[in-house]
């Protein structure tokens, strides 16, 4: 299971479905680039979180018990390879991450529903 940037936003608007996914889901990730979204999100001001980006993903990512995969450059020309319905880079190798590690997303994005990859929302 891979989480996208949702849990950011306070982890809500998510189907039953979803978060029972989240729950039943042995191992739950996020990709290496959500750090980089959501900081910079923050630091943009588009996104409010109560401390800083790095202790946020710390206490996050530990109490949550969420893994994080790195991206190496399989899949980071992967991402670049995919058909272009989803334009931000970020997304796009969330859904290359999720494609090479056969993962489920979860998401509120609706444009991951366009890749052959389980979207649930």
């Amino acid at each position: 299971m891979l989480l996208d940037m949702w849990l950011a936003s306070g982890g809500g608007e998510l189907s039953d479905a979803a978060l029972e996914q989240i729950d039943l889901s042995p191992i739950v990730c996020i990709s290496a680039i959500s750090g980089f979204e959501i900081s910079m999100k923050y630091r943009k001001g588009k996104l409010g979180l109560p401390v800083l980006p790095d202790e946020w993903f710390r206490v996050v990512l530990e109490y949550h018990n969420i893994s994080v995969i790195s991206l190496d450059i399989d899949i980071c020309i992967a991402a670049n390879d995919l058909p272009p319905i989803h334009k931000d880079p970020c997304g796009r190798l969330i859904i290359a991450t999720a494609q090479f590690y056969h993962f489920p997303v979860v998401t509120g994005d609706s444009k991951f529903e366009g890749y052959e990859i389980d979207v649930f929302s």
